[in-house]
């Protein structure tokens, strides 16, 4: 059963698929697709279902034509959640929750496509009882997934996510790395060029109460969730306006690193929107 917050959205992949296998993405394989690759004659590749009367009859060696096709192929669809301990941040909602309804929309919208799809959970290290490797069984994609709501633990960092790469399809696919993206910067680069050969969709799960609920004046409580370390910061204007101004400069580095990566990111600080993720194709993705 389709679990009710499984929203599928549209994707498209900016590369032909290498795969043998008939699906709905632009493929490098000749076959019974629509695509036109151009003439060969019958005895080079012999399916009369092809054949191409008109260039037949203009042959000068007077041989039988056929037209090829590129096949519409299949790609393997990967959804990778952080489950470190930022991810268990509750604002308006919590972040794993949110994390979960992505995952589990990837999953679905890669069944109506006719993907495969994979989950990989990580935290300081890959989660192994929230990890399904690539294959057709929705249901049991969403039995895994649906998993992220009774997860809880801190104290964990993201170090896990350099394991990934080797849950990860041999043939290039697309993989939706979920996470609030709360890890040093060379982290991120370092787990990209582990990635490169996939095209990794960044969605960026952020809460604005992280940086803008804050105390207006008096002594707070800063736990980081990931090292259980504890601060005590005397809050005030000036401290607040630090806050939201050391979160745009984040941004705008994530941003920078990203592109580099060609990779462009897909923020959300709400509720999320599968017709702002089929955009994102629209906008980024198109082969």
């Amino acid at each position: 059963m389709i679990p009710s917050y499984a929203k599928p959205f549209t994707y498209a992949i900016p590369w032909r698929s290498s795969s043998v296998h008939f699906g709905g993405h632009k493929g490098t394989q000749r076959g019974l697709g629509f695509e036109y690759r151009g003439n060969v004659p019958l005895v080079d590749y012999p399916d009369a279902r092809r054949m191409d009367l008109r260039q037949s009859l203009r042959d000068p060696f007077e041989q039988v034509q056929v037209r090829l096709h590129n096949q519409d192929n299949t790609t393997p669809v990967f959804a990778v959640c952080d489950l470190s301990g930022s991810m268990q941040y509750a604002g308006r909602r919590r972040k794993l929750d949110i994390a979960r309804e992505i995952a589990a929309s990837a999953a679905c919208s890669a069944h109506e496509a006719g993907d495969l799809f994979g989950f990989v959970g990580y935290h300081s290290q890959v989660e192994e009882p929230l990890l399904l490797p690539l294959g057709a069984h929705v249901h049991q994609a969403f039995e895994i997934i649906e998993q992220l709501g009774d997860f809880r633990r801190l104290n964990v960092g993201p170090q896990g996510i350099l394991e990934v790469p080797q849950y990860l399809s041999q043939h290039r696919g697309l993989v939706f790395w979920i996470s609030d993206f709360h890890m040093p910067l060379e982290l991120i680069a370092e787990a990209f060029n582990m990635m490169s050969m996939h095209q990794v969709i960044p969605v960026v799960l952020w809460d604005e109460r992280e940086y803008k609920a804050l105390p207006r004046f008096g002594f707070g409580n800063l736990i980081d969730p990931e090292t259980g370390r504890n601060r005590v910061i005397l809050f005030r204007e000036a401290v607040r306006a630090q806050f939201e101004a050391a979160f745009a400069a984040r941004r705008e580095a994530l941003e920078d690193m990203f592109e580099r990566f060609d990779s462009p990111g897909h923020f959300i600080e709400g509720d999320f929107d599968a017709d702002a993720m089929s955009h994102y194709f629209e906008q980024y993705m198109s082969l």
